[in-house]
């Protein structure tokens, strides 16, 4: 089983914030062994049923700067996403 990384930009329309009349956008990292897979996955995801998410692209990420992308199970995360977000105010 090879999985690979997904970008799925989604986009929502959040009735909250301006009477949801601009589209705002989140990109949700999936990891699935086809395209397919992935399209399923993110649908599963929380947000993206409590935000009425659609799917507005999708990159399947296999290099970056020359390195390759190589998922491998790690069973002590349980199928977590594990992300480090660094903000601009903190660089």
């Amino acid at each position: 089983m090879i999985m690979n990384l997904y970008f799925i930009h989604c986009g929502y329309y959040d009735e909250e914030i301006s009477d949801g009349i601009y589209e705002f956008h989140v990109n949700l990292p999936v990891a699935a062994e086809t395209l397919e897979e992935a399209k399923r996955k993110v649908r599963l995801e929380p947000s993206f049923a409590k935000k009425k998410m659609h799917i507005d692209g999708i990159q399947e990420v296999k290099t970056v700067s020359g390195y390759r992308i190589d998922l491998t199970p790690d069973a002590q995360q349980n199928e977590q996403t594990q992300i480090t977000n660094h903000l601009h105010r903190d660089l």
